[in-house]
């Protein structure tokens, strides 16, 4: 196929769907509705202080190979700063550590998880025996787990309520954008197997050292430089769609001819965008509506003086589940990122109320240290952040391959919410971008490259399954 691919969404998998094709030669056209690109994990300019912040703080696990990929063919990958143990609250004591030893895994975080302090001995056991056997399971675990929650799932495993609250739902809530007694058990086993069991290096933490708007900037210099285009502030209002094809998208700037096209729009988007013409020549598009999706918020607080040198803190058993400390900011002041994931309950507050909150659970985890008001507050709400992966949700994510079941032939998809194996991720995202551009191209080699190795151990222990 040849001729021009327009693709609908700059975000990651836009983006990433966009850069492989290019790499090609595929002449692109990226449209994106917002004046920035990122989707939902971008920054921007804060109309108060002049600031750019990022909508909320995202982070890359060493087991997102993809996104990794994707950083390193942008020439980003140095922007990334590596985190290699995790801190916990554990008040009114010093925070906890969970940190990679030079063990092999699953061994790795072994004797840091020995030392946590906010668990007793019998709590670490039954956590143990859980962790034990979900290795055990090995991946096939996770088809036959589908259609149940993962707190289903750990009361199997022995696993109270105490559990729950200082070990799994901080991990899990992190890493899916729902509770336990939400998500699926299969999204949250991937999480446990592949970030903390697979590999040593799988559970490292990569955050950007600028925004997160910085790291796409080069996007467009490479585009351009291949003959391709990022086009912001174009709304697209439908498809155009023979009845076998789609010959073009309709934007508010006019209409625009395609050979192909890439939806790398979120599942609500699409469905809206589709004819029921179109929904009903492509399998993939009928069930869109029924992929729900979650909230997350993002709080940026500025104080006059810094409170603690912790790089970042996860808050166990709080509304507010981690916070990052993102040192002091061009006007001196200090700044904290608050992230409060499975977010439902706070979209209805105000910012002072929710900036009241995130200063309550604050002054909790560091009980020993005057955090003083913040001068600045800056809630970011994202209603729509991801899809929300609850049991069952995958019979309903559609193939990025265009003829699936009949669909239409060139008509691709994209997006965390597709069929990528992962759960709403940014690494999902770069994943889904990849296989678009492969499926469209016909190269396999443009597909998402492989994840990191099982270690010898795990693999052998039942990971290897």
């Amino acid at each position: 196929m040849s001729g021009r691919v327009v693709i609908l969404g700059g975000g990651l998998a836009g983006l990433a769907a966009a850069l492989r094709l290019a790499e090609v030669g595929r002449s692109v056209e990226v449209l994106e509705t917002r004046p920035r690109l990122g989707g939902r994990a971008t920054s921007f300019e804060d109309p108060r202080s002049g600031r750019i912040l990022d909508n909320c703080q995202h982070v890359v696990l060493g087991c997102c190979t993809n996104l990794l990929d994707f950083y390193e063919r942008l020439g980003v990958l140095e922007e990334i700063e590596w985190h290699r143990e995790f801190h916990w609250a554990n008040p009114p004591h010093e925070p906890d550590r969970l940190a990679i030893a030079a063990l092999p895994a699953p061994l790795h975080l072994g004797p840091s998880f020995l030392r946590q302090r906010r668990l007793s001995w019998r709590e670490k056991q039954r956590l143990a025996r859980a962790i034990w056997r979900i290795l055990r399971m090995g991946r096939a675990a996770r088809l036959a787990a589908q259609d149940r929650t993962f707190a289903a799932l750990l009361r199997e495993l022995g696993q109270t309520d105490r559990e729950l609250e200082q070990f799994w739902s901080p991990v899990i809530v992190s890493a899916c954008n729902l509770e336990p007694h939400e998500v699926g058990a299969s999204f949250a086993l991937q999480v446990i197997q592949e970030g903390f069991l697979a590999h040593r290096f799988a559970a490292s933490m990569g955050l950007a050292r600028g925004s997160l708007l910085s790291l796409y900037e080069p996007v467009g210099e490479f585009l351009a430089a291949k003959g391709g285009v990022i086009r912001t502030g174009v709304s697209v209002k439908g498809l155009q769609f023979d009845g076998r094809r789609v010959r073009g998208v309709v934007t508010d700037e006019g209409v625009i001819d395609a050979a192909a096209v890439i939806s790398a729009l979120p599942p609500d988007r699409l469905h809206k965008l589709c004819s029921e013409a179109l929904r009903a020549a492509d399998p993939r598009l009928g069930r869109l509506e029924e992929i729900g999706m979650s909230p997350i918020l993002g709080v940026h607080l500025f104080f006059e003086e810094a409170f603690t040198d912790l790089p970042h803190l996860v808050l166990p058993g709080r509304a507010t589940q981690w916070v990052f400390m993102k040192g002091r900011d061009e006007s001196g002041r200090f700044h904290v990122h608050a992230v409060i994931s499975a977010a439902e309950s706070w979209m209805p507050l105000d910012e002072p109320t929710i900036a009241r909150r995130v200063m309550e659970d604050l002054r909790w985890a560091f009980p020993r240290t005057r955090v003083p008001d913040p001068v600045e507050a800056r809630s970011v709400k994202e209603k729509r952040a991801t899809f929300a992966a609850r049991p069952g949700v995958d019979r309903l994510r559609p193939s990025a391959r265009a003829g699936v079941l009949g669909g239409v032939e060139n008509l691709y998809l994209a997006g965390d919410w597709c069929d990528t194996g992962w759960p709403a991720t940014m690494e999902g995202a770069v994943r889904s971008g990849y296989a678009a551009a492969a499926a469209l191209a016909g190269d396999d080699s443009l597909g998402p490259v492989a994840d990191l190795p099982t270690a010898r151990l795990s693999a052998w222990l039942g990971l290897g399954r």
